[in-house]
């Protein structure tokens, strides 16, 4: 899994191309993730104890992974690379060649 929980990444496709964000969550068996403020979907609520009102909240909706590229300290999207430096496994930036 090339993305990881924290980065910063872009949508590269799809209704919400060029919005970038955070991740907040990756599901690996699906292989999607939830980005900060993007693909944002109207989720009803039923009342209940906590939520006494209910009513309509906006939440995130998972996106797929092929759909995000992570994003160099410019905010242009890169590919990743893997490489062992000082016995550890460590991700780099393809397109600037700096570690993640």
């Amino acid at each position: 899994m090339k993305i990881k929980v924290g980065d910063n990444v872009i949508v590269l496709t799809g209704d919400h191309k060029g919005s970038s964000g955070k991740i907040l969550k990756v599901f690996r068996v699906k292989n999607t993730a939830l980005v900060e403020g993007v693909n944002l979907v109207k989720k009803h609520n039923k009342p209940s104890a906590n939520n006494p009102k209910g009513g309509i909240v906006e939440k995130e909706s998972p996106i797929n992974l092929s759909n995000l590229s992570l994003t160099t300290k410019d905010g242009n999207a890169t590919k990743i690379g893997y490489r062992v430096e000082d016995g550890k496994k460590v991700r780099f930036s393809k397109k600037t060649n700096e570690i993640i």
